[in-house]
């Protein structure tokens, strides 16, 4: 069968990929730029990559016209806090003049779950796409999904974000709201189990696991599996912008994230019944196997997909092939050179820079950094990295972006997202006399900006000297 995948970048779009492909599925992969799809050479070489952006003018023959079937894997809501729902109502407008191009016979839309009457703006969003989908030119499937728990996921990293770093917690009272979490092994089992399946035709189901609990239970269940005990006392006074800032500046989310996720939290998710699961006979992880099988991929450096790569956690909103061609003129620069006695454990150390590795020297003020960066508005450096060791064109790294990640080449570029009075790039590149070039570059905006560099000039001469000089050395970083 041949399948287009939108939103292949995402999350789900990254870990239903492989199952596909697995299943002997011919894949077309949409996504916006075809430099950020985050895959081994192997899997590029298996599938077909379209570039199309749902929120512009539509072109006409961008997506195969032979399709069969279809993934609606599109989301905004952590692009905005304000018109998220607008920007999903014309992606899903545009995504079915695009089918009217095709022979597509059925879409699969991965919602959320709606019981109250009164939905928040983020599960009203949702359901207002279902209605447009149900307009298009091929039977719909909707699976509407809770909390999704595994590794990478924005909900399973904000629960082990907060069960790690506070034992005693102060919380709003939505920790009281009921939720029905899903292991994402089932999300994808469920994904692919609809798929080509006439039954589902026309139709919506509600998916979750089989445990109901309330937010402060997960949490407490966290502790559990992770063996430890945790405090968590809720009172009423703390208002949603006060929730959002607390959920900000504990974990690695963005705001416009938390906000939307605070808007959702006061609302019931449960599922309504168990159909699917019956149809298509697939018996669900409890919460606690979840949070387990989780923390076995992250053990075993084996996390295939975080949300945190998605450009949803980005502060730019420009395509970032703006910014791969470092400007010479008008900026400041730090420029640093050494010969290296041993290039591959220099590239190697390259390739393992920031997250749990750090950066190299003075960590500590790279730390600072990026606390400072949380408490004018961000990323901040919780973020971290996906893999300990791979880097892929479009990965977040910190409070970096990812530019250009070419081993072969013996390159890496890194665009700033921090909060600046102006733009910044960091290159390693490592020539073919063996010496290794590391550039950072400002172009300032006005006088802050340049007030800003040359304020930093005394930390530069140490920090990046110290940097290339341990990353040098062979084994010994």
């Amino acid at each position: 069968m041949k399948i287009l995948l939108t939103g292949a970048n995402g999350y789900i779009g990254m870990r239903i990929l492989p199952k596909l492909l697995e299943e002997g599925h011919e894949i077309v992969c949409a996504v916006r730029d075809e430099k950020r799809l985050s895959v081994s050479k192997e899997v590029r070489n298996r599938i077909e990559v379209v570039e199309v952006d749902f929120l512009e003018k539509i072109t006409s023959g961008l997506i195969p016209p032979d399709i069969d079937a279809a993934y609606f894997l599109i989301h905004s809501m952590t692009a905005s806090t304000s018109d998220f729902d607008e920007m999903e109502a014309i992606a899903a407008k545009s995504f079915n003049t695009y089918m009217k191009e095709t022979k597509v016979k059925q879409v699969i839309y991965l919602s959320g779950i709606v019981n109250d009457q009164v939905l928040s703006k983020h599960l009203s969003s949702r359901k207002n796409v279902e209605d447009i989908l149900y307009q298009g030119n091929y039977h719909l499937t909707v699976l509407r999904a809770g909390i999704i728990v595994g590794s990478g996921s924005s909900s399973f990293e904000i629960i082990r974000d907060l069960g790690e770093k506070l034992p005693v917690m102060i919380t709003p009272k939505w920790v009281l709201t009921k939720t029905q979490p899903i292991a994402i092994r089932d999300v994808i089992a469920f994904l692919t189990g609809v798929l080509g399946n006439k039954e589902c035709y026309d139709d919506s189901f509600d998916i979750g696991g089989p445990n109901v609990l309330t937010y402060k239970e997960m949490l407490q269940q966290y502790a559990k599996v992770r063996g430890f005990k945790n405090w968590i006392f809720t009172v009423p006074v703390m208002t949603p912008k006060l929730s959002s800032y607390w959920l900000y500046f504990v974990t690695s989310t963005s705001y416009k994230l938390a906000m939307n996720l605070v808007d959702s939290m006061k609302m019931e998710v449960v599922a309504k019944d168990n159909r699917l699961q019956q149809l298509l006979e697939i018996k669900t992880h409890t919460y606690q196997e979840a949070i387990e099988m989780a923390f076995a991929k992250i053990e075993q450096n084996m996390v295939v997909s975080s949300w945190k790569d998605s450009m949803v956690s980005s502060r730019v909103k420009k395509d970032l092939s703006n910014y791969i061609q470092v400007p010479k003129y008008g900026c400041l620069r730090d420029r640093q050179a050494l010969r290296l006695e041993d290039p591959d454990a220099a590239l190697k150390n390259i390739w393992s820079i920031g997250g749990e590795k750090g950066w190299y020297y003075a960590n500590w003020l790279w730390k600072i950094r990026g606390y400072v960066d949380k408490l004018v508005g961000g990323v901040g450096l919780r973020r971290g990295r996906t893999h300990p060791d791979k880097i892929y064109t479009g990965d977040s790294l910190d409070f970096w972006r990812v530019l250009l990640a070419d081993k072969k080449q013996k390159r890496l570029l890194l665009f700033a997202e921090m909060k600046l009075p102006g733009e910044a790039w960091l290159e390693f590149d490592i020539d073919e006399h063996n010496v290794l070039h590391q550039t950072a570059t400002f172009r300032p905006r006005g006088l802050w900006g340049r007030l800003y560099w040359y304020t930093m000039v005394p930390f530069h001469y140490f920090i990046f000297a110290g940097m290339l000089h341990n990353i040098a050395k062979s084994n010994k970083s």
